[in-house]
C-alpha cells in the first residue's frame, strides 16, 4: 500500500511538505505512512485519494484501476 501512496505523490510532482500543506496531515505522520511505519487513518487516506485524483481502493491495493469512482453527485445525475 505505502508504495502506491509515494508513487501517486511523485506522479503529481508533490513533495511531502506540499502534501502536508494540501491535506493537513502532519509531515512526520505522512513520512511514516510512506515508509510503512504507520497506517493512515480513513480520514487521511480519503484526503490523499482526493488530492491524488484516485480511489482509496487503488491506494490500498484493492484494485489496479487508478481512476476514482464517480462522486455521489455524478451518480445522481446519471440515474435521472
Amino acid at each position: 500500500m505505502m508504495y502506491r501512496i509515494k508513487e501517486a505523490r511523485k506522479e503529481r510532482g508533490f513533495s511531502q511538505l506540499q502534501v502536508q500543506m494540501k491535506t493537513g496531515i502532519d509531515q512526520s505522520d505522512y513520512s511514516k505512512i510512506e515508509r510503512g511505519l504507520r497506517y493512515p487513518t480513513i480520514e487521511q487516506i480519503t484526503r490523499l485519494a482526493v488530492l491524488f485524483g484516485t480511489s482509496i481502493d487503488y491506494l490500498v491495493g484493492i484494485t489496479d484501476e487508478k481512476e476514482p469512482y464517480p462522486s455521489n453527485k455524478d451518480r445522481e445525475t446519471h440515474s435521472l
